[in-house]
């Protein structure tokens, strides 16, 4: 299986690994300047448009018991001026290892902190109430504020118990912004009614260059009804890697100042204008630098996206 890293490797000295050198162009001008921030509907408060999520590799490093790499990831994200980051009680130790990472760091309170919630049977099934409110306690204690940023419903669980139980949380001020969250097709319907019926502040999807069934109907909606949106799985977790393994960033993405394929890739999801902020999972100091370049210079307009879907389409399907 080809994966970022060794798609890196093969690229050598070419374009993708120019923005990973110290003093190269996009880094040059994150040293200059804070990174794109986009407004959140319902207040106005703006967040970076990349921070970091901490599933897969993340998670995995986090079930270890050397977790420096991801103590620099978070010291890296922040120095560049990145504040979102995404977790879950799901993702084994991620929750707990970053929280404690962020409090040894000082950094806890700058951070933009997004956590789920979800005590309902896989598959479906109703939600101990008990169990949900405990699981929320939990998250306060390993992340150490007073209040959290935002809670979802980790992929509609149980919504009818989690989130009458995040609505109270945020009337009694210890939730900022609650919301839901689904990366399952199956579940697109659901997130839909949600977002139509539900008074919510944001959701978190997946949507990437070669995965954009969100353009259709899920990003049109969150405009219309003021929703934030996080998105998840940029790369389509490793797939969009496979597809460019062995291939250079072509010239014409310099256009809008990505130099890297992860750029590449992040720069098309935050052109859209309905996503917030998006949230890449690593556990590599490197490909966190590289990833907050996209948050840095011009971002690809209507002309430039259809080139870059028209690029990524005629690629041999990972």
């Amino acid at each position: 299986m080809t994966t970022r890293r060794d798609c890196l490797k093969g690229i050598g000295a070419a374009a993708g690994i120019l923005a990973l050198a110290p003093g190269t162009a996009w880094g040059a001008d994150a040293a200059k300047g804070s990174p794109i921030t986009r407004a959140i509907p319902k207040t106005g408060e703006r967040l970076p448009i990349v921070g970091l999520g901490s599933s897969a590799t993340f998670s995995q490093v986090a079930s270890r018991e050397d977790v420096g790499a991801l103590r620099e990831v978070f010291a890296r994200m922040t120095a560049l001026g990145g504040t979102v980051f995404d977790t879950a009680p799901a993702y084994g130790a991620s929750e707990e290892v970053a929280g404690r990472i962020a409090q040894e760091l000082g950094i806890a309170q700058r951070l933009f902190w997004a956590t789920k919630l979800n005590v309902a049977p896989w598959g479906g099934g109703a939600a101990d109430p008990a169990a949900a409110r405990k699981q929320v306690e939990t998250s306060f204690r390993r992340i150490g504020k007073p209040v959290i940023d935002l809670i979802q419903v980790h992929n509609l669980g149980g919504l009818r118990t989690q989130l009458p139980i995040l609505r109270a949380l945020k009337e009694q001020g210890r939730v900022r912004y609650i919301g839901v969250t689904t990366t399952f097709e199956g579940q697109y319907d659901a997130l839909l009614r949600t977002m139509r019926s539900e008074p919510i502040d944001f959701i978190g999807t997946n949507y990437a260059i070669d995965d954009r069934d969100a353009e259709r109907t899920i990003l049109p909606l969150a405009r219309d009804r003021g929703i934030a949106v996080l998105v998840y799985a940029p790369f389509g977790r490793t797939r969009l890697w496979r597809r460019v393994a062995g291939r250079t960033v072509p010239e014409w993405a310099r256009e809008f100042d990505a130099s890297s394929w992860a750029q590449f890739f992040l720069k098309y999801v935050a052109s859209h204008p309905s996503v917030t902020s998006i949230t890449p999972a690593t556990s590599r100091p490197e490909n966190m630098t590289d990833n907050m370049g996209a948050a840095n210079g011009r971002l690809p307009d209507d002309v430039m996206r259809k080139r870059m879907i028209e690029l990524v389409d005629s690629l041999p399907a990972a």
